[in-house]
């Protein structure tokens, strides 16, 4: 959560408000089907005190999904299962990278806050070396011996 609190009573895609009979209607499955898919793990609903099946509106979508993957593609039951499961991990693997990007991006602001504190902590009374070979010129220094 991004730390707002959020309404209780808000509904949102989550929220598990459908009971079996109005998850049914609205995804145009027979609730034997929707009990079927809840018991091979294609579609979990949430459930209350009592077990009784509640679906969200991303389970009603998820349900449409698998019923045109089955009717409309010929893919059995088995293969839409693998085919959720790879979803779902391609989508926790983008919120991962978004993330790690957005801590990277945060690695890098902190890194060019330090290189500026480093150069302005620079004393000003140094002048910079320039490379003896490139100049073309030697220098010797001697030190003054103390006379005595």
């Amino acid at each position: 959560m991004d730390g707002r609190r959020r309404n209780p009573y808000q509904l949102t895609d989550e929220s598990p408000v459908y009971v079996i009979s109005i998850a049914a209607q609205l995804s145009g499955l027979h609730p034997q089907t929707l009990r079927q898919y809840d018991r091979l793990g294609l579609v979990s609903p949430d459930r209350t005190a009592g077990r009784g099946r509640r679906y969200s509106a991303r389970d009603i979508e998820l349900l449409r999904t698998v019923q045109q993957l089955s009717q409309d593609e010929g893919i059995n039951l088995a293969g839409i299962k693998r085919i959720i499961e790879l979803e779902n991990q391609v989508a926790a693997l983008q919120q991962r990278v978004a993330e790690l990007s957005a801590a990277v991006d945060g690695a890098a602001v902190a890194m060019q806050q330090r290189e500026a504190q480093v150069h302005a902590s620079y004393r000003r009374d140094l002048v910079p070396y320039q490379d003896v070979q490139q100049a073309g010129a030697l220098v010797v220094w001697r030190p003054k011996r103390p006379k005595g």
